[in-house]
């Protein structure tokens, strides 16, 4: 028992004596192992903050898929390119496209797993308050609207089905619009206008969130990029505006029919989207022979952002084990200098007893403190980039806790293995010819 204490004390003593000549090996050319560890400072540093900047960003998109309901199947209509001919364009000055309650109908009665449908018609005009005015839109819709879309009344409340009955001349407005058109004062019972007609604000809504993957907004926004929207009963948008909505902006005049802007469908259960969303496809291509309508199925685009996450993170993973390869070269090219550099010294420990594990031991410590020491600056500067790119640039990111540990110990096991060679080659030299060496 004492034998292996005492062997236990002279391995410890020995691998505590390898360090300190490892330390100070490496401090006596202190410039050049700064300048070799810098390979793996960048590549632990690359690692975690392109990791953090990816999955901010995959984050963020996967939220506004999420936003947009994984169970819900949006169809909007969208103007053909090809609408008429010339000579029916001399019969009719009226564009009719879209989507028709015909269609919202036949969804409702035919597709297994429908829940709920959330119809929206949208009229484009300046909306008054008194003398100020925003150009905006006035979306007709019905009262579980909020609960269908995500999104929550500030202020207020949303118009109930009994108002939706009657018919009355109440309206929601957009965060961004109560902005606008009540800069000082409270909205709620103030009168606002739209063409001829007048109408009472109850609420306050959040402003609509961009949605991932659509490329078809319904809603007019401003400069900064928020919703301009006042949400109405949809039988009360049918009184006011009538069915073809007349548009007179700058000396032009167009006249649409369109009966909905937008449907959402909700299914049941989310396994039940996807061939919900093929069903309503195939049924709307027999509707409609031009291709007047867009379907969004977030289901189907939150699965793509995964598979999209997955690659992306490949592909910096990549790139930044690169940088670590780089860096790993860069200690193996010092250590060999440096094997040459000592060959005296080598020669010399071996005369006086040292074995070749001995000399392996002290080289691979070395190649450690170098790439540990690299590793841990890079996981520090690693952990900063990411929280500057956020406070400055105002960019979401998200640091793991596993990308520090990885990148650190991944910079470890790189030295450790671009240092075998060089600390083998020392441990390989003849005493008798290292002791002869100049």
């Amino acid at each position: 028992m004492k034998i292996d204490e005492i062997k236990n004390t002279v391995s410890l003593f020995r691998l505590k004596r390898s360090i300190i000549l490892g330390v100070k090996s490496l401090w006596m050319h202190k410039l050049r192992s700064l300048l070799t560890a810098l390979g793996i400072v960048f590549g632990v540093c690359s690692v975690i903050a392109m990791l953090a900047i990816g999955e901010g960003a995959s984050y963020e998109a996967q939220q506004q898929i999420k936003d947009l309901g994984s169970q819900n199947i949006i169809l909007q209509s969208i103007k053909p390119t090809n609408t008429t001919t010339a000579g029916e364009q001399e019969r009719s000055l009226i564009l009719e496209y879209g989507l028709t309650f015909r269609d919202i109908s036949q969804i409702q009665s035919t597709i297994p797993g429908v829940e709920v449908t959330v119809p929206s018609r949208d009229v484009k005009d300046f909306i008054w308050r008194l003398s100020l005015s925003v150009d905006g839109t006035a979306q007709g819709t019905v009262p579980w609207f909020p609960e269908m879309k995500n999104r929550d009344v500030i202020k207020g409340r949303f118009f109930t089905q009994v108002e939706m009955e009657r018919r009355s001349n109440v309206c929601i407005l957009t965060e961004s619009l109560a902005r606008k058109l009540f800069p000082l004062d409270e909205p709620i019972g103030s009168a606002v206008r739209m063409q001829r007609s007048y109408f009472r604000v109850i609420g306050v809504i959040e402003d609509k969130p961009t949605s991932a993957g659509s490329e078809t907004d319904l809603s007019t926004e401003d400069d900064s990029g928020d919703s301009m929207a006042m949400l109405i009963p949809i039988t009360t948008l049918a009184d006011h505006f009538g069915e073809v909505l007349f548009k007179y902006r700058s000396g032009s005049f167009e006249a649409e029919k369109v009966e909905v802007h937008e449907v959402t469908v909700r299914i049941e259960e989310a396994d039940r989207v996807l061939p919900a969303a093929q069903a309503i496809r195939h049924m709307l291509e027999r509707n409609h022979s031009d291709s007047d309508y867009k379907m969004t199925v977030p289901l189907d685009l939150l699965r793509r952002a995964e598979r999209t996450k997955q690659i992306f993170n490949i592909v910096l993973g990549s790139i930044a084990a690169i940088s670590l390869i780089v860096g790993g070269i860069g200690i193996m090219n010092i250590m060999l200098a440096t094997v040459t550099e000592r060959t005296r010294e080598i020669g010399i420990r071996r005369a006086l007893g040292a074995k070749r594990k001995d000399i392996v031991l002290q080289f691979l410590i070395e190649t450690v403190l170098l790439s540990g020491t690299g590793g841990l600056i890079g996981v520090a500067l690693g952990l900063s980039i990411p929280l500057i790119i956020s406070h400055f640039a105002e960019m979401k990111t998200i640091i793991q806790l596993w990308a520090p540990v990885l990148a650190f110990t991944i910079s470890v096991v790189t030295g450790v293995l671009f240092g075998i060679y060089p600390a083998f080659r020392a441990a390989g030299l003849s005493p008798v010819e290292a002791l002869r060496h100049e």
